[in-house]
């Protein structure tokens, strides 16, 4: 044997001594599992997928999940003043990516770049300023919106499937079909 350099033996490479970093998990993803959504332009440039709530205020699906009971969406508004009372009896997570908004029960603004957690049982009134043009803000709501007077009286709700419904009759009725709504319920 020479002691010329190293045997064979010793340049072998243990297999997890090598880089693995950049390589994709190889395994099989669980067959039960739901398909991710991406969705590359949040923003969407085709008005249609905008679906109309009520005047001047439209909702953007990103994700309607049935089995779980939350929604993804973009709240988009074009006009000032008050938009709607209601409560959450389950969490909602909002940012804020255009304009300003605030509740009349609290005394802080959320502006653009703004996080907002909402914890179950908040009752709140959401309002524009009369400077914004246009607010929309990111929100994930789970469970329901329940829609109420001042003085807690239920005067209407949603929840992730009456958002199905808004959605199909809105892609129906506007070319974009009502399979188009499937890319984003899980």
């Amino acid at each position: 044997m020479s002691d010329d350099g190293p045997s064979s033996a010793s340049t072998s490479r243990d297999p997890r001594d090598l880089d693995t970093s950049r390589t994709p998990y190889q395994l099989p993803f669980p067959k039960e599992a739901a398909a991710e959504i991406v969705v590359s332009a949040t923003i969407p440039e085709d008005e249609r997928v905008w679906v109309p709530q009520m005047e001047h205020v439209w909702f953007r699906p990103l994700c309607l999940n049935i089995v779980q009971g939350y929604w993804v969406n973009l709240l988009r508004v074009r006009k000032a003043g008050v938009l709607s009372r209601h409560r959450h009896p389950a969490p909602v997570h909002g940012f804020v990516l255009r304009g300003s908004w605030h509740y009349l029960e609290h005394d802080w603004v959320a502006r653009e770049g703004s996080y907002v957690f909402e914890p179950p049982g908040e009752t709140h009134t959401l309002v524009v300023p009369e400077d914004v043009s246009e607010m929309i803000t990111l929100f994930h709501i789970t469970g329901a919106m329940i829609y109420v007077d001042p003085y807690g009286k239920q005067t209407g709700y949603e929840d992730v499937f009456t958002k199905i419904e808004m959605c199909r009759a809105h892609y129906a009725k506007n070319g974009l079909g009502v399979d188009f709504l499937d890319q984003f319920i899980r």
